[in-house]
Order: structure tokens, then sequence, then C-alpha cells
């Protein structure tokens, strides 16, 4: 094969499409194909992760009915089901175990959105990579109060 058409197999950089999508505490891990909030996993079903995997790419942004059936089903037509409502009702309800039920919310008669901030993992791993650094500044103070003794 020659290295021209080896090229054309593999996308630019820009194209790849990331493993993790952080939606507020909870992680979509593409790998998997689950969510998991904090080290506990979901048990997502195919088609309810690609559903909060799309939700997950514009968070806040209302997704209507017809957007998800073609995004998620790969659907162009109006099926005569309520397909959407149950898989969003079944995802509500593995949150709901984590207490975060409310981020999947529907918008009346507009569709369906994850209210979560637009760059949760920040945030988070901002919080983590502050309390070892504490927890040092806190033992030394331990220390430092040991030998006056």
């Amino acid at each position: 094969m020659s290295s021209i058409a080896v090229y054309n197999l593999v996308p630019d950089g820009d194209a790849l499409i990331p493993r993790f999508r952080e939606a507020g505490d909870l992680t979509l891990d593409l790998f998997h194909r689950d969510g998991r909030i904090e080290d506990r996993w979901l048990g997502l079903h195919p088609r309810e992760f690609e559903l909060l995997w799309r939700l997950a790419e514009e968070p806040r942004v209302t997704l209507s009915r017809e957007q998800l059936l073609a995004d998620v089903w790969r659907i162009m037509y109006e099926p005569e089901t309520n397909s959407v409502a149950v898989h969003v009702a079944r995802v509500r309800s593995k949150l709901a175990g984590f207490d975060l039920a409310h981020i999947l919310v529907t918008d009346e008669n507009r569709g369906y959105f994850l209210d979560v901030p637009a760059e949760p993992g920040v945030f988070k791993f901002a919080k983590q990579a502050q309390e070892p650094d504490e927890a040092e500044a806190e033992s030394e103070d331990e220390g430092k109060v040991s030998h006056k003794r």
C-alpha cells in the first residue's frame, strides 16, 4: 500500500473523535460505550449511550426529536413510535441512581438537552489537582506542630 493511500485512511487530528466526553459529573467513554460517575458505570445500552453522547456534544442546546432520530437512530422519516421518549426515560432512571436525572431535560414540544456546564471537566479536575497539595500542606503543618512539642 502506498504512503498516500495510508495517509488517506488516517484522518487529520482535527477530525478524530475524542474518547471521553464530560457532561457535568458524568463522563462518557467511547471505548467502553458507557457512562460513569466517579468510579461507577451506568450500564448503558448502545442506543442510550449514543443518545447521551449526542446530547453531550452540544450541552444546553435543545435537539429536536427529529434531529435525534436522524443522528442517533439514523432514520430520516417520522416513525410512529415513542422510541426517543422511552430511551430518555431509561437514561433518566439510570442517572437517578446518582441523583442526576435532572441533567436530562425535556424542553416542551421542542426536544431534549443536557443541562450541564459547557466545560465541566475543567472544574472537576482542577479541584482534584488541588486536593493533594492541600493534603501535603496540612501534613507539613502537622509536622511543624509536632516538632514544637
